[in-house]
């Protein structure tokens, strides 16, 4: 029993007791039913289990640094700040970090809920999958899942079904988006190479993108690199194929990889557009991405809700409302490319 549930059977069991006697006790001056006041206690433990008893356990999770990747949950604590929630106050954070081995996230997982957590947030595809093949009735709040109904962790964006909902990475205009914008920086583009590794939900994202580009008129073709040689390879082939540009639609973890992507990119001389904000940080061309504390911000409502006990199989999973277009000038000049002044002038960021 999950501790949200074991609150509830708590407040029922409060309810069976016999009320204290006010019978020899001076009448107030105004007048209240004692029935109505114990009705108006007895609804407020039910609908916020969380605040009657101990204070709520939160378990977060993510496969990246704890060193290097602590925005993420800075931002959920401001958020859940907001609403009132006060880690170390009125709520305990539990934070475990892969440190980008993935296949450390099964046992991190299941640590956490040993821990007895009441409820759940993982950062991302791979910690999110972690999570639901280890509980089906602790409530998770994901964040950041590439498309949760491919993946399997939802049923529909709008009823999820399950103890899964959250914050989706799934917009198809963002896709087009990311397009678009590398066809204003190389007006000549007509062919793209896809880069993409072997992720959950890969078979849907390949087809979002070859049908975006489709109608945009260009010609598409799609190579897998799980793997540094697999990646050396799939820039080998890319030349071959006289591609005109470059779509990054995966985000390797861990810093050495995202290093040797760049790397290869740089190489082949083509304008690269990324999904992620971290490759441009990192010298990378041109990033088109979700704002990330953004979306864990707005995790934080989700788990007030359900700390007052919303069913998260009913709540909606939302998808991103913020963006951030990033722009590295020195790989651009390092490339020979003029960008132009209308992407300059909307650009979030600018590294010189």
């Amino acid at each position: 029993m999950g501790r949200l549930d074991r609150n509830v059977a708590v407040a029922a069991r409060g309810r069976e007791r016999r009320p204290h006697d006010f019978s020899a006790e001076p009448a107030p001056a105004y007048r209240v039913k004692r029935r109505d006041l114990l009705l108006a206690a007895g609804t407020a433990i039910l609908w916020y289990p969380a605040l009657a008893a101990a204070a709520p356990r939160i378990g977060f999770i993510a496969a990246g640094s704890g060193a290097s990747d602590q925005s993420s949950l800075v931002a959920l604590r401001g958020g859940l700040r907001a609403l009132g929630w006060s880690d170390g106050d009125n709520c305990t954070i539990l934070d475990r970090w892969a440190e980008a081995r993935t296949e450390r996230l099964p046992d991190l997982a299941r640590e956490l809920i040993g821990s007895a957590v009441d409820i759940l947030v993982t950062a991302g595809t791979l910690a999110t999958l972690a999570a639901t093949n280890t509980t089906a009735t602790i409530p998770i709040v994901m964040v950041g899942v590439g498309n949760p109904v491919a993946i399997g962790v939802v049923d529909s964006i709008e009823q999820p079904g399950g103890n899964v909902t959250g914050l989706s990475l799934s917009s198809h205009e963002l896709i087009a988006k990311r397009l678009q914008l590398l066809r204003e920086l190389v007006p000549s583009l007509h062919r793209v190479a896809i880069i993409v590794r072997n992720d959950p939900g890969l078979e849907q994202t390949l087809a979002d993108i070859h049908g975006d580009a489709e109608q945009m008129g260009l010609d598409s073709v799609e190579i897998e690199a799980n793997s540094g040689r697999a990646l050396e390879f799939a820039f080998t082939r890319l030349r071959n194929d006289r591609c005109d540009g470059l779509y990054v639609a995966s985000g390797p973890l861990g810093p050495a990889k995202r290093a040797q992507i760049i790397a290869a990119a740089a190489q082949s001389r083509l304008p690269v557009i990324y999904s992620f904000g971290i490759f441009t940080a990192g010298g990378g061309l041109m990033s088109f991405a979700t704002d990330d504390n953004d979306l864990f911000r707005r995790a934080a409502g989700f788990v007030d809700r359900i700390l007052k006990g919303a069913n998260p199989g009913h709540l909606a999973v939302e998808a991103p409302t913020r963006f951030e277009l990033a722009i590295n000038l020195k790989a651009a000049r390092a490339l020979q490319l003029t960008v132009p002044p209308s992407l300059l002038a909307r650009a979030d960021t600018l590294i010189q």
